[in-house]
């Protein structure tokens, strides 16, 4: 019983990055599993997967397409001061 417990009681660190993989690719059974039996106990893991998902959602509609001419709607000054940060790093 010890052993089945230890396989589905995930960190908050191993839970967060399920939460993160599973915006991106779905998860398999045993990682769906962990994730449900480790925020049926963790508010803060609950309060990341929310905070992710709008954080996901207003990014996507920040870089959406402009319908009116297909263009992005990032000022130029902005994606310019963007790569210039990147060289930097």
């Amino acid at each position: 019983m010890h052993i089945v417990m230890r396989m589905l009681l995930r960190t908050c660190k191993k839970s967060t990055e399920l939460i993160d993989k599973q915006m991106l690719t779905p998860l398999t059974i045993k990682e769906k599993m962990q994730l449900q039996a480790h925020k049926a106990m963790c508010e803060t893991c609950n309060a990341y997967e929310n905070q992710s998902k709008l954080m996901d959602k207003i990014i996507g509609q920040w870089f959406a397409p402009n319908k009116s001419n297909g263009s992005m709607k990032m000022a130029e000054a902005k994606k310019l001061t963007i790569i210039e940060k990147l060289k930097k790093a």
